[in-house]
């Protein structure tokens, strides 16, 4: 199936946002080891939730997260001290991608975890039991989830656990967005060291608690307002918080120097509200970011920046070769068909500095079964009246109500 869009030449519109996917596949786990029955407020509808609420729910013998990154890492941990023995699987993609250092990890805990296929990856067989926990080294510049999968576990061990983390730490905002969330339910969490994390052993507390929506799905609303034509269009969207700790709240400010102003409704942390989206007409010449922090981010501006063409040097992108697809190969791919030459310099950046090529007529984007591929290029058809976006479905994987969001808001969507 392909998407063939055109964006409307004036826009004006409210969007509720869907939840925090990473706040409610953290909020899963902990309320199923807080031994609380009930699900948390305002839970993500997308496919990665829907997979860990099927999985906690049932708990059958073999597990398909499909093409859940996150459910993967977090559920393997959480079955590792659970009592029972389960096969954990996914996708072909997902049986691609490493988790030798999560599951070598647990292993050195005393866990229970044994690949059932090639080493390194999915599946992995589980069976639960309780760990000791005590001082651990891992690798930090691979997955923050690695780490955060971990975290989440420790309040139940022994021993607690101290986590000692090597290399760059990427995606630090995320480790402390677990932090947060498991000090929400009573646990004693902190960083101890630039590079150390404590956790005692005290049990969770089961505790009630509401999930804002999620600042990922706000970034490609921030786009479609950059690169739409109307100067005078405005976005509101619903359920944001002030102060969020999710990494990609950064977006109000990367954006601010694209032309795009944030306001809040309401500046009381830590209270959904409303975000009202309006242009400037202020933009940088250039922009230079090291997403180290954010990489879920890199594919909005790689497209925003080059539509609008700005010039660009991003750095802080290695774990893109290990997503759903690898994104830095699949972003200069397509982004060529629009007439942009985009360059990877020593493969964890991406460079723009203004070359074009001849686009292709009519061009169809290419998905790679990775949600962020649609939901980054869609907005460029405020550029390119018709363009296709192939397999649209994939956004089920973060923002399943993506497309009619998209409609409401006067895009003309049709099927081909």
């Amino acid at each position: 199936m392909t998407y063939r869009i055109t964006a409307p030449q004036q826009l004006e519109t409210e969007i509720n946002l869907p939840a925090s996917k990473s706040i409610s596949n953290r909020a899963l786990i902990i309320y199923a080891l807080s031994g609380r029955k009930t699900m948390p407020e305002h839970l993500s509808d997308c496919d990665d939730t829907e997979v860990m609420i099927n999985a906690l729910r049932d708990m059958p013998e073999t597990i398909d997260i499909k093409a859940g990154g996150t459910a993967m890492r977090f559920l393997t941990a959480y079955l590792a001290v659970t009592p029972g023995e389960h096969t954990i699987t996914g996708t072909e993609r997902m049986r691609h991608r490493p988790i030798n250092i999560l599951a070598d990890a647990l292993l050195r805990l005393g866990a229970d975890v044994a690949y059932e296929e090639n080493e390194g990856f999915p599946p992995l067989r589980i069976k639960g039991r309780q760990l000791q926990g005590g001082s651990l080294e891992v690798q930090g510049d691979v997955s923050s989830q690695f780490i955060s999968a971990l975290l989440m576990i420790a309040p139940g061990m022994e021993k607690g656990l101290t986590l000692h983390l090597t290399g760059d730490i990427i995606s630090r905002p995320y480790i402390d967005l677990t932090l947060c969330t498991m000090r929400n339910f009573g646990a004693n969490a902190e960083w101890t060291d630039n590079d150390t994390i404590e956790v005692k052993p005290q049990p969770y507390t089961p505790q009630d608690y509401y999930i804002e929506s999620d600042w990922s799905a706000a970034s490609y609303w921030y786009e479609i307002l950059a690169l739409s034509k109307d100067n005078e269009a405005e976005i509101k969207l619903n359920g944001l918080m002030d102060g969020s700790l999710q990494g990609d709240s950064v977006v109000k400010y990367l954006f601010s120097m694209l032309g795009i102003k944030t306001s809040f409704s309401s500046r009381t942390r830590n209270v959904p509200t409303t975000v009202t989206l309006r242009k400037t007409g202020l933009v940088s010449a250039r922009l230079d970011y090291n997403f180290i922090n954010q990489p879920d981010l890199a594919q909005t501006f790689v497209v925003t920046c080059a539509m609008m063409g700005v010039p660009f040097h991003f750095t802080g992108l290695a774990t893109l070769h290990i997503k759903e697809t690898d994104r830095i190969v699949a972003l200069k791919t397509e982004m060529r068909k629009l007439g942009y030459v985009i360059s990877d310099g020593d493969g964890t950046e991406l460079i723009w500095d203004g070359e074009r090529c001849e686009p292709e007529e009519n061009p169809v984007i290419e998905t790679y079964e990775d949600h962020r591929m649609a939901l980054a290029f869609a907005p460029a058809a405020s550029q390119i009246p018709g363009l296709g976006i192939n397999n649209p479905q994939v956004v089920t994987k973060s923002y399943p109500h993506f497309w009619k969001d998209l409609a409401d808001a006067g895009f003309l969507i049709s099927e081909e």
